[in-house]
């Protein structure tokens, strides 16, 4: 997935109100951008981190800047890391349909949005598959947090919509349908993701009570640079080992 625009290169201020963030640009510019993420983002809102944001020329948005991108080194050298929350879906659709995500190849059908279970909507749902018939429901999360190196984490706070997401999936498999959980790192410095089970523990619950129910839980990292992010490869889940 390319930016349509290049993006503006600028230095974390302050993140607040947790949708918000200043940053100053390269020319000194203070500016306020919005912030995509509805967690902690838990050790990537350290003043003074660099940062990429995507300008929007739409006359009715209130910040004309989103805040995509932030520099982070945990010792072993600087990554950038995604932290637009908003941009998983589109980055897993891109991937099934060019095939990098070959566990889910072979629908003819995909719909974003689509109303499920108990008031809710999976974020893809692949249909007309030519070798068994099943749809499959699939949930994207994105995962930003990593506090050892090379070890990427979910969730980065506490998230009931998460495992109301991962019950709403066990049923599907219940019905006799295919579910996927897709965990997409956005970051390209991790070789194995895990559950943040300290962080909460009851969606590490509900991981495990989806998976025995037949989900299937699948990770993928992104190649990142200010000008595209791209679905990369798989990586290992510790906590099916």
């Amino acid at each position: 997935m390319k930016f349509a625009n290049p993006l503006t290169p600028g230095i974390l201020i302050q993140r607040y109100k947790r949708f918000l963030a200043d940053v100053t640009t390269a020319g000194g510019v203070t500016i306020t951008a919005s912030c995509p993420n509805t967690g902690s983002m838990l050790g990537l809102t350290t003043p003074g981190s660099k940062v990429w944001l995507s300008e929007s020329d739409s006359p009715t948005r209130k910040y004309r800047f989103t805040w995509e991108l932030i520099e982070d080194d945990l010792g072993k050298g600087p990554h950038l890391v995604g932290i637009n929350s908003g941009r998983p879906n589109a980055l897993v659709e891109e991937a099934i349909r060019e095939g990098v995500i070959s566990e889910l190849e072979g629908y003819g059908g995909l719909r974003r949005e689509v109303k499920y279970g108990v008031n809710s909507r999976v974020d893809l749902l692949l249909s007309g598959n030519t070798r068994d018939g099943r749809d499959c429901y699939v949930e994207v999360k994105n995962v930003h947090l990593m506090r050892s190196n090379g070890l990427a984490e979910f969730p980065d706070s506490k998230t009931e919509r998460g495992a109301k997401h991962l019950r709403e999936l066990a049923s599907m498999t219940a019905e006799g349908h295919r579910a996927a959980m897709v965990f997409l790192v956005q970051r390209s410095d991790a070789e194995k993701f895990k559950l943040s089970s300290d962080i909460d523990p009851a969606y590490a619950a509900a991981f495990r009570l989806a998976a025995d129910a037949g989900v299937e839980m699948l990770c993928y990292r992104c190649q990142l640079s200010p000008t595209e992010i791209v679905v990369e490869k798989r990586i290992e889940i510790a906590d099916l080992c």
